[in-house]
């Protein structure tokens, strides 16, 4: 084993991992790629007419062929059963319950790094590794390691590592996290990576490659369709405006597609999954200042006792806003912003930073004005 460790490397077969896994054997550590089958067009159709993913030949094929090249062992391991229990279940009961779910959180946190650790101890590998673009540190006076937002801001994927606790973090490298993705691609050219240098980022749901959730949940659960449309519009002080395709198919903040003509722009403000009905109105009432987040996971400290000033993220796109953050329960935070922020959705990821720092995070639960909640 080499001085610096074994370190197994979660490939995909895109530029980021590739070069991960590549950069790690050039400082010395004894690399082991994975890939990890996770989904299906079988299961999960929509088939998009091109290869696209992690869990296509081609690009286990191109996670192989750098391996080999590169001169380290690549195993493929099918762990479909482990990701289908727990994310594109969660995925679908979650839009059945009228909240718009994350599954890449739930992915990171439940599946991928349990399912590397649970290989890395099988291997004797000491840590694990990923293309993800994130800083970690350990800090002394606390005693904790401290996730830290990437270098690249536009690439930044810290808000999607909010769930991993201590212990998985001790054993976690993340090479990409004081590069660019322009610098991460000329490496890729360097070290030779012909194949996937250019290899474009994938944005969609991986499991749902055409990009269209409805169709995934009308496949996924029979007799959908039929028995939620024809719910109502309304609006906030109840008047029915319209009838829509049913509450799974919308999402907070939604405008295009309602069919409805209200003679200024009306966006998705609330859905009831109980009564299936979909509350539209205008932008202002997408605007709240406050939320309550469950299922929590503190990273640089232990607790939040305190009132804390953040800046705190509620999608992964979402620059941040700043506000303070306090623990108002045992397995709850408040996030209270300075000025309202818009389509603050349940069922998605609150994160909560401290300059670069991530502090935590958890899912949003219920969303208001501070006299509301």
């Amino acid at each position: 084993m080499s001085q610096k460790g074994r370190v197994l490397v979660a490939m995909s077969g895109g530029v980021d991992s590739s070069v991960a896994a590549v950069l790690l054997r050039e400082q010395g550590y004894e690399v082991i790629g994975i890939t990890m089958k996770t989904w299906d067009y079988t299961s999960s159709g929509g088939r998009s007419g091109k290869e696209v993913g992690c869990c296509t030949l081609e690009s286990m094929n191109d996670a192989r062929s750098i391996a080999l090249k590169h001169d380290f062992t690549h195993f493929i391991v099918d762990i479909r059963q482990e990701f289908g229990d727990w994310v594109i279940d969660k995925f679908t009961s979650e839009y059945l319950q009228g909240r718009t779910p994350n599954p890449c959180v739930l992915c990171n946190t439940h599946i991928k790094w349990a399912a590397l650790l649970r290989r890395a101890d099988d291997l004797k590998c000491d840590f694990i590794a990923t293309g993800h673009y994130a800083q970690m540190r350990f800090d002394e006076t606390l005693q904790r390691h401290v996730l830290m937002k990437g270098l690249d801001t536009n690439k930044d994927q810290s808000y999607a590592l909010w769930g991993l606790p201590q212990h998985h973090l001790a054993r976690s490298i993340f090479p990409l996290g004081t590069y660019t993705k322009p610098e991460i691609r000329q490496m890729a050219a360097d070290y030779g990576l012909l194949r996937v240098a250019d290899k474009p980022d994938s944005y969609e749901i991986c499991f749902v490659p055409d990009n269209d959730y409805r169709r995934f949940l009308r496949d996924r659960v029979p007799g959908l369709k039929e028995n939620v449309e024809g719910g109502s519009f309304v609006l906030s002080d109840g008047t029915v405006v319209g009838q829509h395709q049913g509450y799974p198919f919308y999402t907070i903040g939604q405008r295009h597609g309602l069919g409805l003509a209200m003679g200024e722009p009306i966006y998705v403000t609330h859905i009831d999954a109980d009564t299936n009905t979909i509350t539209v109105g205008p932008k202002e009432e997408l605007m709240k200042q406050q939320l309550t987040a469950k299922q929590l996971n503190l990273v640089k400290y232990p607790d939040l006792k305190e009132e804390r000033p953040v800046i705190a993220k509620v999608r992964y796109k979402d620059p941040g806003g700043p506000g303070i953050a306090w623990q108002s329960g045992d397995d709850e935070i408040t996030v209270a912003f300075a000025s309202p922020r818009k389509a603050i959705t349940p069922g998605q990821s609150v994160v909560i930073y401290e300059g670069e720092d991530l502090l935590g995070g958890g899912w949003i639960q219920t969303v208001g004005e501070p006299a509301e909640i």
